[in-house]
Parts: C-alpha cells; sequence; structure tokens
C-alpha cells in the first residue's frame, strides 16, 4: 500500500444520493419542500421520535433550542469542556452562560461534576455525545428534573446510537426520561451526511412549532406552502427569527444516507472491533471506552496513549503516523484552552480529567468507505510507532524518579534524546 493513501474521511455517497440530487435538481424546486418533509418523516420514525424539524446545521439546531426554550441573559447552561467550539458558541448567542462540567472516565460530562455546578441560574443541560458514546442519561434527566432544568442533546456524534435499548432521539416512556431537545449533525464527517445539515427532535409538538418557526425568519409560513398551487402568498412574521432552514438537494443526499445508516453503523463497529484487537494487551494504548447497555455509534475512534511509556508525545505519534500515510485528528482541544475562550470565565474551571486526558488522544480513520486492509494498515502503523517508541523498563523507571548512575545517564540520553531536558533538569 502506498503512503497517503488514508484520508482521516471519505464520505459514502452511492448512485442513490446522486440520483435523488438530479431529481431534486430537475423539479425545479431546490430549497425546503416536498424532500425536506420526507427526510424529516423517515428521520422522525428512525429514531422513534414525534417530531422532527431539519435545519442547515447541529449548531443551528443547538442555537434554535435554546433560543425556542427561553433561554436567555442571566441563565446558565451546563456543558462539557470536550466538545467543539459550537456547543459553547450558541450558549453564549442566545446570551447565557456557558458553565463546564468535568469528564467521566469515558470522555463524557461526569453526572456528579454537572451536580457541583448546578446553581439557581441554570436553565439547562447540554450533554455532549462524544464519538457516538452515550452520555449518563438517567443521571442527567435526574438531577435535571429535581433542579428543574431543560436537557438539550448534542447528539451530533451519535447518529444510530442507541441508550437503554431506544435510540439516541427516541421519545420518552414518560416525561421524567426525556430531552426537550435532540440535535443531531449532518456535516461531512458525520455517520450520516447532507454535506452541511442537522436535525433537531422532540417529544413536545409546541417546541417542535417553536423551532419550525424561528428557522424559517420567524414566519407563520414556509415558501414551499406560500408558493404551491393551493397555498396562500400570505403570511406573517411573529418572532425575530434565522435563515436555519435545510434545503431540498441536501434532503435528498440525507434520504438515502438515512436508509443506509444501519449498515454504516455496523460496518464501523465491525472496524472498531479490528482496531481493538489489533492494539489489546499493548501497555502503550487504551482503547476507546463503551457503555453496557448500549449501542455506540462509533462516529470516532479515539485511541489514549499512555505517554509515560512512551519516548515522544501525542504531537510526534501523529507526526510519525502522517509518514506513513495515515491522517489522523484530535477530539477535542478542551474550551478553555482557546485563546477566546481563555479571556472569559471559562478559563476559571478548572477540569483537571478533561485537560489530563486531552495531550494523550488521537482519533484514528474510521468510516465505512475504508476496506478492511486498510484499516489493518492503519493498526500496523500505530503499532509500528509504538514499537520505535517504547521506553525501555529502565528508562520509564527514570522517568519516574529513580536514581541512575553517570553511565547509565549517557546511554539514557543517548535512547531517549526527547527526554534529554527532562534528565538534566534530575
Amino acid at each position: 500500500m502506498s503512503v497517503s493513501t488514508i484520508p482521516f474521511h471519505v464520505p459514502s455517497i452511492g448512485p442513490e444520493e446522486l440520483g435523488e440530487v438530479e431529481r431534486a435538481l430537475r423539479s425545479g424546486w431546490l430549497t425546503t419542500g416536498p424532500r425536506t418533509a420526507q427526510f424529516e418523516q423517515e428521520f422522525k420514525q428512525y429514531v422513534d421520535s414525534p417530531f422532527a424539524v431539519a435545519v442547515n446545521s447541529g449548531t443551528a439546531g443547538l442555537h434554535l433550542a435554546l433560543a425556542a426554550l427561553g433561554i436567555g441573559s442571566g441563565d446558565e447552561v451546563i456543558t462539557t469542556p470536550l466538545t467543539f467550539c459550537a456547543t459553547v458558541h450558541t450558549i453564549l448567542q442566545v446570551g447565557a452562560r456557558p458553565v463546564l462540567a468535568d469528564i467521566g472516565s469515558d470522555g463524557n460530562i461526569d453526572p456528579e461534576s454537572i451536580e457541583r455546578c448546578l446553581t439557581g441560574r441554570t436553565r439547562a443541560i447540554m450533554p455532549v455525545h462524544l464519538a457516538g458514546l452515550p452520555c449518563d442519561m438517567q443521571a442527567i434527566w435526574k438531577l435535571a428534573h429535581r433542579h428543574g432544568a431543560f436537557v438539550i442533546e448534542d447528539a451530533a456524534h451519535a447518529s444510530g446510537a442507541h441508550y437503554d435499548g431506544h435510540p439516541i432521539g427516541a421519545g420518552p416512556q414518560d416525561t421524567y426520561h426525556a430531552s426537550d431537545a435532540i440535535v443531531f449533525s449532518f456535516y461531512a464527517t458525520k455517520n450520516l451526511t447532507t454535506g452541511e445539515g442537522g436535525m433537531v427532535v422532540t417529544h413536545r409538538e409546541d417546541l417542535a412549532r417553536k423551532i419550525r418557526m424561528l428557522s424559517l425568519h420567524g414566519t407563520t409560513q414556509d415558501a414551499w406552502k406560500r408558493y404551491r398551487t393551493d397555498g396562500s402568498w400570505y403570511y406573517e412574521v411573529v418572532a425575530g427569527g434565522y435563515k436555519y432552514n435545510l434545503s431540498d438537494v441536501q434532503s435528498a443526499i440525507g434520504i438515502h444516507q438515512l436508509r443506509k445508516l444501519e449498515r454504516f453503523i455496523q460496518v464501523r463497529a465491525r472496524y472498531a472491533q479490528m482496531y481493538n484487537q489489533a492494539f489489546a494487551g499493548i501497555d502503550e494504548l487504551e482503547l476507546p471506552p463503551d457503555r453496557p447497555g448500549c449501542r455506540h455509534a462509533w462516529h470516532l475512534y479515539i485511541l489514549r496513549l499512555n505517554l509515560e511509556t512512551l519516548s515522544i508525545g501525542r504531537g510526534e505519534f501523529i507526526r510519525q503516523l502522517g509518514a506513513l500515510g495515515v491522517s489522523t485528528s484530535v477530539h477535542f482541544i478542551p474550551i478553555p484552552l482557546h485563546p477566546y475562550f481563555a479571556q472569559m470565565s471559562l478559563a476559571d474551571y478548572p477540569c483537571p480529567r478533561a485537560m489530563e486526558l486531552y495531550p494523550r488522544i488521537l482519533s484514528l480513520p474510521l468510516y465505512p468507505a475504508m476496506t478492511e486492509e486498510q484499516v489493518y494498515y492503519v493498526a500496523n502503523c500505530v503499532r509500528q510507532v509504538v514499537e520505535r517508541t517504547r521506553k525501555s523498563k529502565f528508562i520509564a523507571g527514570v522517568a519516574a524518579g529513580d536514581s541512575v548512575s553517570p553511565a547509565e545517564l549517557g546511554l539514557l540520553i543517548e535512547a531517549d534524546g526527547e527526554h534529554k531536558a527532562t534528565v538534566h533538569r534530575r
């Protein structure tokens, strides 16, 4: 296999999507219309939710959910530090204050840390299902119910994930065990893609109606209804709204991506298991967590490096994989480390577990367009980098503070050049 042949992601677009897009283009109706309505209908059936509203991004969906719930100035919204900036941006955009609770061992927001962050100003909790692994929603719902807070799930990674026997996004068995809104992303790298796009699902008819209205400039009718031959030209603007609707061209892709999603999830799970088997028993590596009773969507395969056993850091590990033709990424740089957020009070949240985890995570390629040969190649490249950068027991002992003779010190510096400065400081 030649070098530079395995990108981090390649979408799985087939003749079904191409054909549907062509039919949409030839239909004469390109913006929100019949295909978007069909996509919404099929998606809500897939996740078993009574209401679904298609939007032009997952970020738009989060913003709409917050706005529709009336969250704004003076309110606090608790979320995780280990997420993409969009999660926090939307809280700021409605004028609320983001509050960062720390993560648990699985990388998801920790309910115990959420409880410590609750105040009289807390209006909502926004958990993020990192990599497609569901959060501990029972604990989060219990906290929200007790505190009178809304729950908005950031399910950008979780299309196809299941929690407690039900799809993420499913309507509640009772309102005690329910989120107010669940927001999915259909960005280009996601398990289900429309290029750009998203979906908000909810069990609340009033919330779905308000989200739809706000997504269309705050008007009482969308263009499809106004311009049909049996439609009315009359509409009213009843609220300050946004331009967040999803087009029929994008929905044409989503219709067929959704129909393939179960197969996509199966392939992702199989490839994740292949990685797990390849890395099992390697002390320098820690496998991604899973949760019993859930179905991981495996949007990402986030490998953890045990850096104390390696002679290089995460950045050099990524560079060496790149030299072997394997593209990787990092999910995510914690929110407080970004300059924009650091100047805010967000920098005051310590989140020690998130900060400890961040330097040692990297995401490997994982997508249905990969072949098994490529998965094996990526795994072998990871093992190769580990083999050539593995510390000896002697070096590991010195790093832990053991004494060393001058002769041994010279050997150590020669074998472990990256840690030369550390050794001299001792």
